[in-house]
């Protein structure tokens, strides 16, 4: 009387973890339709990203430090920096080019400091700063998140 069940009945539901490829593929696609300097940039986040992912980063804190997320996100902004100088004639079409050049400008002519204690600095200047930062904090959910998801036990 106790006869064994076929796998596909045993096992009835074979889709139940597609929902990670899903969201990856989900994820992929909305990231091939940024702009291109933001597509340009990325590259030098997930570097970042890579080098600060090992077992007990700061970036798998409950509460990441801001000095640490600052300080990951300067050393993005100077690699852009340099990658920028360096390639100049690789940045596109001219409205982009253009954006992109004001943005070196002020890369080149940013005086340091806060911009509430420094009255020369323009908050229109943190342009590129503020997309690095945007990338980065996006970059750093995604891998929180998959970290936290292969961390999971079930006991």
């Amino acid at each position: 009387m106790d006869s064994k069940l076929p796998y596909y009945m045993a096992y009835p539901m074979p889709l139940l973890y597609d929902d990670e490829k899903i969201e990856k593929r989900d994820f992929e696609y909305m990231k091939s339709m940024y702009p291109m300097t933001a597509k340009r940039i990325l590259p030098y986040v997930e570097e970042e990203c890579d080098r600060m992912e090992y077992t007990g980063s700061v970036i798998y804190d409950e509460y990441p430090d801001q000095l640490q997320i600052r300080m990951m996100c300067n050393r993005v902004y100077d690699k852009v920096k340099d990658m920028a100088d360096s390639e100049e004639e690789l940045w596109g079409d001219p409205q982009e080019g253009a954006m992109w050049g004001e943005m070196r400008g002020e890369m080149q002519g940013d005086p340091p400091g806060d911009p509430q204690r420094n009255p020369r600095r323009n908050p229109q200047r943190d342009r590129l700063r503020d997309l690095i930062q945007v990338l980065l904090f996006q970059e750093l959910f995604r891998r929180r998140n998959d970290h936290r998801r292969r961390r999971r036990r079930f006991y």
